[in-house]
């Protein structure tokens, strides 16, 4: 009989909670896909940082888990709820408390496993769009393999069961303190509306906004950051969304004891009624749903930021196939070019060396001027900190200013496919990196540049992509003529290669393993990489077929996870949201059917209900909208400014907020249809 009775209780609740089981299933299917990164063989052979991937993504899991967790334990507790009288009948006609809780248990276990193993099913087609598309962006060919990995389906179980089993002991414990009272009265407590004092609580509507204005000029106008300022912001951040809800529920209600004028236009006072009981009973849980659809939008935002990195900065970092380095200021390259004949076809070649002449002068305006060192190269009185120059570990540039002579540049610069550059004796140029001459402009003035007793007079700014990550120079090259390089000291060895098709996987191994590795860790310490921050590599062997895979491997770490939980955070708020109007579909149908014998017709009904649900729906979304594209415009700014990258900030925020509206409808629709349904309006 209980087996019946609870098989007939799921069929209801697939019904009732159709959205949820949908949810859940898809939450699992993304679950199974993204453990498949973890688990794939191919994936681990690929590259040496292999075990990143893993990691970002069990990270992502773990917050992942928390919020299903989450949505688990507030839909048990939801439909216990929801069926209080349900269960204090069946406590009067005898049945024990036990024996309910068990029903109502297995009910759940039922509706929790047909969603894993529909998941499943899904998560393997998905499991094999993820792998395709991460395959594409690392640039990796790949085939299309349907199973099922054990691994990955045992710790999707192990996730997902636990997820379950937590909020059932929960409920459990719960219900085993209720009575036959309580029950019954479960959800006329959850309806229950208090009008307490909300005179002064209609303020904390003007005040959250004033609140959230104060933080975004903060956010826009603060100089530093440390991790005090950062936990201030955000806990501000979060008291101004709550408090924002608190506020409006108030400021509703007392807008309509005062009967303004617009609540007597068409069916407002309906709307304004509905739309204040419910946010007064569900502030915390509006607050919350705004928090998760405001870090799923900055997650995506951040994840596009990254996926602009990869397809804009990446490619023009590094512009030669080969390049090598060689703290020998004489070295000839022998051995790589015998490992560069061996594996490869080279169509042309070219050594060349880079010089100083004891001079720091560039490296210190840099140092000085440059917003991302801020004050940490200056003393008080703002005058450079020689000591801190000379003695920087971080080699962010070179000891001294890197010098290259006319001809070299110019034979490069016609590899790469540039025109060539005249200078005058007596004249220089600098060629630096185009993201640090956007924020130096000119700063010619501040530096005097001789060879020898003669002064150089500055002649122009290059900046096409020219390997600046601490092979031609860190940020930054001195052009002067070739005349003006005899009274200078070579400095270190440079071999550029042009390469006919594509290179082989493992040359880049090949030539690291022809440097020993106490010779590599020196080199390394002799790097001058450049001011990137964000997103920074540097190696002495450069290999252009084989670092841009596994940068974007590296960055791809962030991008897929960052996407992974903004897609479950999303999901899991809207699920919430049409949750909630569905479950009161009863309540509303008395109130709808009462509109309609006052002749109502069913027009103006589905009118109303599609009023009635954007409001519910569009609060929370505009207001997370307003705050996470605060954030991201912010964040965006100092991405681009740090990177490189020109994307235009608001198209970081735009895409996510494409992508998430385009969730938002199909789950809007779905309420929108249902809610009909169930009252009845046809």
């Amino acid at each position: 009989m209980f087996a019946k009775l609870a098989w007939r209780n799921v069929k209801r609740s697939a019904r009732d909670y159709l959205i949820y089981f949908f949810t859940m299933t898809f939450i699992t299917a993304l679950m199974f896909a993204f453990d498949g990164l973890i688990f794939s063989k191919d994936v681990q052979r690929m590259f040496e940082m292999a075990g990143i991937v893993a990691v970002m993504v069990g990270i992502a899991t773990f917050f992942v888990l928390l919020i299903i967790s989450w949505l688990i334990n507030y839909m048990v507790r939801f439909m216990l709820e929801k069926r209080g009288k349900e269960f204090g009948i069946y406590l009067l006609i005898g049945m024990e408390k036990k024996k309910i809780s068990r029903l109502y248990m297995r009910e759940n276990a039922l509706l929790g496993t047909g969603a894993f193993l529909a998941g499943i099913l899904l998560g393997m087609l998905l499991q094999q769009i993820l792998l395709s598309v991460f395959y594409s962006v690392v640039q990796m060919d790949y085939h299309l393999k349907f199973g099922l990995d054990k691994y990955c389906v045992l710790m999707t179980a192990a996730c997902y069961a636990g997820c379950y089993l937590l909020a059932l002991v929960r409920c459990g414990r719960k219900f085993r303190r209720m009575n036959i009272s309580d029950l019954m009265n479960a959800q006329r407590k959850n309806e229950e509306v208090r009008e307490k004092r909300e005179g002064w609580k209609r303020w904390l509507l003007p005040a959250s906004l004033l609140l959230l204005v104060f933080f975004g000029i903060w956010l826009f106008r603060g100089n530093s950051w440390n991790t005090g300022t950062v936990l201030l912001f955000l806990v501000g951040l979060i008291c101004v969304i709550y408090l924002f809800y608190l506020g409006l529920a108030s400021y509703i209600i007392c807008y309509i004891r005062k009967k303004g004028r617009w609540i007597y236009r068409g069916e407002n006072l309906f709307l304004l009624r509905q739309f204040s009981s419910k946010i007064k009973t569900m502030w915390f849980t509006m607050g919350t749903l705004t928090s998760l659809f405001t870090l799923s939008l900055l997650g995506c935002s951040v994840a596009m930021m990254f996926h602009s990195f990869q397809n804009q900065v990446l490619t023009e970092k590094f512009p030669f196939d080969v390049q090598v380095y060689s703290s020998n200021a004489d070295d000839n390259f022998r051995k790589e070019l015998r490992v560069l004949k061996r594996e490869t076809v080279m169509k042309e070649h070219y050594i060349y060396r880079i010089y100083e002449n004891g001079t720091n002068q560039a490296n210190t305006w840099l140092y000085t001027n440059l917003k991302t060192f801020g004050d940490t190269y200056r003393n008080r009185d703002g005058s450079p900190n020689m000591d801190k120059i000379y003695k920087n570990e971080e080699k962010i540039y070179c000891d001294l200013d890197t010098y290259m002579k006319l001809s070299d540049y110019n034979q490069l610069r016609r590899m790469l496919g540039y025109e060539p550059i005249h200078l005058e004796n007596g004249e220089y140029a600098i060629h630096i990196k185009d993201r640090v001459y956007r924020e130096a402009k000119d700063f010619s003035k501040g530096l005097q540049i001789k060879a020898g007793m003669e002064r150089l007079k500055f002649a122009g700014y290059y900046t096409e992509p020219f390997s600046q990550d601490g092979h031609n120079g860190g940020d930054y090259l001195l052009i002067v003529p070739d005349a003006a390089v005899g009274t200078m000291r070579p400095y270190y060895s440079e071999l550029v290669v042009d390469i006919q098709g594509k290179a082989p996987s493992d040359l880049s191994g090949k030539l690291d393993r022809l440097t020993d590795n106490d010779v590599m860790m020196e080199i390394m310490g002799n790097f001058c990489s450049g001011s990137d921050t964000i997103v920074s590599y540097y190696a002495k062997n450069l290999v252009v077929d084989n670092l841009i895979p596994e940068i974007k491997y590296v960055t791809s770490a962030i991008i897929f996870p960052m996407f992974y939980i903004g897609l479950v955070f999303l999901c899991v708020a809207l699920t919430v949201l049409s949750v909630q109007q569905l479950s009161d579909s009863a309540k509303y149908r008395f109130r709808y059917g009462v509109l309609g014998k006052m002749g109502v017709g069913k027009k103006e009904l589905s009118g109303i209900v599609l009023k009635q649900l954007s409001g519910y729906y569009l609060c929370p979304v505009l207001f997370a909208a307003a705050i996470s594209g605060m954030i991201a415009l912010y964040v965006g700014g100092k991405f681009n400014f740090y990177v490189g990258t020109q994307t235009p900030v608001f198209l970081y925020f735009g895409i996510s907020l494409v992508i998430f509206v385009g969730i938002y409808v199909v789950y809007f629709v779905a309420t929108y249809v249902e809610f009909r349904k169930n009252i009845k309006i046809w």
